[in-house]
């Protein structure tokens, strides 16, 4: 315990500061396409309205209409996508033959169409948003029913009709697609080190399905960055992650065990980091941010983030109890 609190006090070092020179680099975005399926790494991600480019684009539903993800099928862990090579470039439009291939133990490749006309269907969910969906037909659902044992189909968001507003208690006018609750989730590789110095077996970044991970910022910076310039875009934290289940499953195997929760627990909690509101059974890492280009088609044209970029934080918040979770 005396390490955990040892660690825990180390990551305040420059809490509430901001610089003119950068306070981190981005090392590696990451985008799922299919939620709670495996992500892709990539160099590079255009800004979109909802996030990054293909983000949480399609989404797996259950015979009710009801996202299934990982918390209750782990086995989703190990679908793993492929886009195009060039789907990340900006400007980009698929083509006719355009694919997205998804592979999963045991069974043949599916391919997606990226471009070709779907059948609408109602009454599709995730936590609290209901709207409708695309739905990508019989083979793709009998694809999943298979894998799963259980009925299944394959949705993608209907960007022509829906819109799927952030929770506008954190951030008003914001919009992401089937993700658990904001377009764009960042964690430093120093937070996954300290994490990993308590932890007997040390843990990658995939089991906290990150969209931008940043370096050279002293470990836990990113939970007071209030707000940040990242490749000329205002990228600002709204929330403190609170983690589910997910953490807890192995991204290469399925399996899901007790750590990093059991760990996360003794210094992780709202009673740990001071917050004013104590909710014992919650533990942060990472925040969420959304980007203000996204609220305008004009502004976003053309943004992308890149690895390497650098990240300035312009505003910070001065403590733990002025954060928002």
């Amino acid at each position: 315990m005396e390490k955990v609190f040892s660690l825990f006090s180390s990551s305040f070092a420059g809490v509430g500061k901001s610089s003119s020179s950068p306070s981190a680099t981005v090392s590696s975005i990451f985008v799922y396409p299919v939620k709670s399926c495996r992500g892709i790494s990539v160099s590079q991600a255009p800004i979109s309205s909802t996030g990054f480019r293909w983000d949480r684009q399609w989404m797996v539903v259950n015979s009710k209409g009801r996202a299934i993800t990982q918390r209750v099928e782990q086995k989703l862990a190990l679908v793993e996508p492929e886009l195009p090579s060039n789907a990340f470039d900006v400007g980009w439009e698929p083509s006719d033959s355009s694919i997205m291939i998804l592979r999963a133990p045991g069974m043949d490749p599916l391919e997606v169409r990226l471009k070709r006309a779907f059948r609408v269907i109602d009454s599709i969910s995730v936590w609290e948003w209901t709207g409708s969906a695309l739905d990508e037909g019989d083979y793709a659902s009998e694809w999943f029913t298979k894998y799963l044992e259980k009925p299944s189909r394959l949705v993608r968001f209907n960007t022509s009709s829906e819109r799927r507003l952030v929770d506008p208690d954190y951030a008003r006018g914001y919009s992401s697609m089937f993700s658990d609750g904001f377009p764009f989730l960042i964690i430093s590789q120093g937070s996954l080190n300290k994490l990993n110095e308590l932890l007997s077996e040390p843990i990658p970044i995939n089991r906290f399905r990150t969209n931008i991970l940043v370096d050279g910022c002293e470990p836990f910076s990113e939970d007071f960055w209030k707000v940040t310039k990242l490749s000329n875009m205002t990228f600002r934290g709204v929330k403190l992650c609170s983690r589910c289940k997910m953490p807890t499953i192995n991204q290469d195997t399925g399996i899901a065990g007790t750590e990093p929760t059991e760990t996360m627990l003794k210094f992780r909690t709202d009673a740990a980091l001071q917050r004013n509101k104590i909710r014992t059974a919650k533990v942060y890492f990472g925040q969420n941010f959304v980007c203000d280009e996204s609220l305008s088609t004009s502004s976003m044209k053309g943004k992308v983030v890149k690895v390497g970029d650098p990240l300035y934080v312009l505003q910070s918040y001065p403590s733990y109890a002025d954060t928002a979770a």
